[in-house]
This record gives structure tokens, sequence and C-alpha cells, in this order.
């Protein structure tokens, strides 16, 4: 059926394929389908079925031309796509060159483009000299820790005095009219919120303070660049009453705890973990920089793309709303998605081939990780939560994320191979804030 093919490499891991097909299979392949539709066929005079394909291709000829066409080349692309390894990449489908024609004194010849996965030339990721920062735990950060936990585990009371910031507050409010009456459809019952935080429709935060349950003030606020009378009344109250920073805190935080200096040493070897774990991670980026300079990825467009889409949807994500509705968003703000993703391209290509290198990595240095090591990396996890090892496994499993886990067992592996291969030289000292924050 295929006579010919010829496969050039274009830029950014996009080829070019042209196919040839017989003329003589061309032809049978347009037989077969107008043979079909001579069966189906009803036409005025004829019966079902009985419909001369001479009378069928004079009527529908070109549009019968035109699916013989369409199916020959899907069947031939099929085909050689089982053969060849320049396969396209599952978000880039083959883009058609030239309006195609199917004419049965010459071979059909068509072209095709698409993106293939990129050829990937890794450069030395050994032997290379490689900054550690250094991350020092002060007395500042383990306080920072524990006050976080004593407001976890704050508490809510009844206030009987004034209103003050950050106390909860409910109100009624409603709007009045230039005689003094109330507007009745601008009423609301029983709003809750928090003073100081602004989440209130005329932001009278600042005019309640000092109030105390039952009373009504009267303000004049503005809304939408109008000015308005506002009635606020105060009808409950509510303080944040945080707790004693005693052996009693402790022992409610956790059962593992018997004393306050119990929990300040789990704080203390929690932070020095954390700070370790981002000192290995900003390592292991420093080094991947090196890497990445000396080696080529041709990325493809579609693969670019999809993972910008891939960031927009976290990003939409991140709002709670309908995608339509984050991008009218944007539009108010005066943005759009297309102005994001120019943004955030930089980073979406430095992060996709940070990836594709640390696979050729793991594929260089052949690193396995078997279903014992896997099951330990559980049961590692499970010591260190509230989860027991069968749960956390069997949660992976149903969420279809037991090879992520796998894999991020396989990035481990590597760099702990690939670290000891280079030398670590101390780099620039950071505060703990500012090591976990981002900021370097």
């Amino acid at each position: 059926m295929i006579k010919n093919k010829e496969i050039s490499h274009l830029d950014n891991s996009r080829v070019k394929l042209s196919i040839t097909i017989n003329k003589e299979d061309a032809e049978k392949g347009y037989r077969g389908i107008l043979s079909e539709y001579a069966k189906k066929a009803q036409i005025d005079g004829f019966r079902k079925g009985k419909v001369p394909p001479a009378i069928i291709e004079r009527k529908f000829g070109e549009g019968i031309r035109a699916e013989a066409g369409q199916k020959l080349i899907e069947d031939s692309l099929k085909s050689i796509f089982e053969e060849i390894e320049e396969k396209p990449l599952p978000y880039s489908m083959p883009d058609l060159q030239d309006d195609f024609e199917l004419a049965f004194d010459k071979d059909f010849s068509f072209t095709v483009t698409y993106d293939i996965f990129p050829k990937i030339e890794l450069g030395p990721y050994t032997e290379l000299t490689v900054e550690e920062p250094a991350v020092k735990i002060t007395a500042e950060d383990e306080k920072r820790e524990l006050d976080a936990l004593v407001e976890q585990n704050s508490f809510v009371v009844e206030k009987d005095g004034e209103a003050a910031k950050d106390d909860t507050a409910t109100v009624n409010y409603w709007e009045l009219d230039e005689t003094g009456a109330e507007i009745p459809q601008t009423r609301s019952q029983d709003f809750v919120f928090a003073i100081g935080s602004g989440r209130n429709p005329y932001g009278f935060d600042d005019d309640i303070v000092g109030m105390k349950k039952g009373e009504h003030r009267r303000l004049k606020k503005d809304r939408e660049g109008t000015e308005k009378t506002v009635v606020v009344e105060l009808t409950a109250l509510k303080e944040k009453k945080r707790p004693e920073v005693n052996d009693e805190l402790a022992q409610d935080i956790s059962d593992k705890y018997k004393t306050l200096a119990d929990l300040k040493k789990d704080i203390k070897k929690r932070l020095e973990e954390t700070a370790g774990s981002r000192v290995r991670s900003l390592t292991v980026e420093a080094l991947m920089d090196q890497v990445a300079e000396k080696s080529r990825v041709d990325l493809p467009v579609s693969m670019v793309g999809a993972e910008l889409d891939h960031m927009w949807h976290q990003f939409v994500s991140q709002f709670r709303m309908k995608e339509e509705n984050v991008a009218e968003l944007l539009r108010i703000q005066g943005r759009t998605k297309e102005a994001l993703f120019d943004e955030w391209k930089p980073n979406a290509e430095k992060s996709l081939k940070i990836r594709l290198l640390i696979e050729k990595m793991i594929e260089t240095e052949k690193i396995e990780v078997g279903d014992e090591e896997l099951n330990a990396h559980l049961k590692e996890q499970a010591e260190g939560s509230s989860m027991g090892y069968e749960e956390i496994k069997e949660y992976y499993t149903k969420n279809n994320i037991l090879d992520v886990v796998r894999h991020d067992v396989q990035e481990k592996k590597l760099f702990d191979l690939v670290l000891g291969k280079n030398t670590l030289k101390k780099g620039k000292k950071m505060n703990f804030v500012d090591a976990i924050g981002g900021n370097r």
C-alpha cells in the first residue's frame, strides 16, 4: 500500500513525514467506499442497495473522494507509526500540510508535520563543584513554630466588653434613605466577620471598634462611589483565647508529649529535618542548573503548551472558581490568560528541561525501585503520620499515584548517588524563613 515514506527533522523536535501510496491501492480504497455507499443509498427510481456505482459516483463522487482520501491518510499513518521511532506526542496531532487530491492517474501523496519526544543530549553531571547552602535554626524560629501551635489550639469564647480588632463580630446592618427610613432590601441579618479583616460590604471594621453588644451606630460609608448612610447593630461578640504555654498545652497537642520540654525538643527536631530537606533541594537545584547549562533539549512547542495548560489549571484551582470567572477577574485587572502564559513560559521551559534531564539521568544510572523498597518507603511515611502503612498504600493505589511515589523514590536514589560523585562546597548562609520561603 505504502510506496514511499520520507522523514525530515525540523526545529523544536518537530518532524515532517511525506507519504506516497500506490495509485492502484488508492483507487481500490475509493472503490471500496463507493461500493458501501451503493449498498446503503436510497435514490428515487432504484431499490435500496441496487443503485449503480456510476450513479453514486456522479452524485456524490467529490465527497466520497474526500472521505476515501481521509481514510487512506489515517490508515497509512497508523501503519507507519507502528514501525518508526518518530512517533507523535499524545498532544501533537499530525498536521496535514496541504489539501490532498485523490486522482487515479497518479500515486496519492500527502505530508504531515507533528512533534516528537525530544532528543536529550545529557551534559556532565558528576565531578562538578556545587554550592550547598547553610541554614541555621534560631531560638526565634523555634518560638515562631510554638506560637503557631498555640494559635492552632486557641479557642473562641463569648465577650462582654468592647469590640476590638481580631474579635469575631455578628452584626445586622441596613441602609437608610434621605428621610432616615430603612431601605428594606438592604438589610442583612446575622452577618459574621473578623474585625480588621475588611470582609464586609461597607468596610466598617474600624467603625465598630469600641461597640458593645446591643449597640447601634449610624455611619456614612462610601460604596461604589456613592455615599451611603448605614446602621450597624452589634448582636454578638466573641474573642479568641490563647492557651497558656505549659505542660498541659503540650499534652493537648499530642499524647506523645508529657511536658512542654518534650514539645520544644520535637519542634527543634522537626525544624532541623525541614531545613535539611530544603538544603538538599537547593543543592540538587544548583546541580541541575549546571547540568542544564551543558545539556541540550530541543523542547517541542506542544510539550511547552501542555505544561502551560497544566500551570493554568493549577492557577485556576487556587481560586476555587470556574475557569471563565477567573478569566473575567483577570480581565478586570487588565490581564489576560495569554499574557500570563508569556510570563510563565521561561519557567515552564526550564521545569520541563530539568525533568527530562532527570529522567535521562535515571535511565543512564539504571535506577530502579522494586516493590520491597517502595513498601519500605511507605512504612517510613506511615511512622510520621496518623495513617497506618496499609491505609497509606490503599490511598495511593485507589488514587492511581503509587507510580508517582515510586518515581519519587527513584529520584531520591538518583541524587543520593549523584551528589556523592560531586564536590559540595559551603554556600551562603541563609536564615530558616528565607530558605523555606524560597528567598535566595
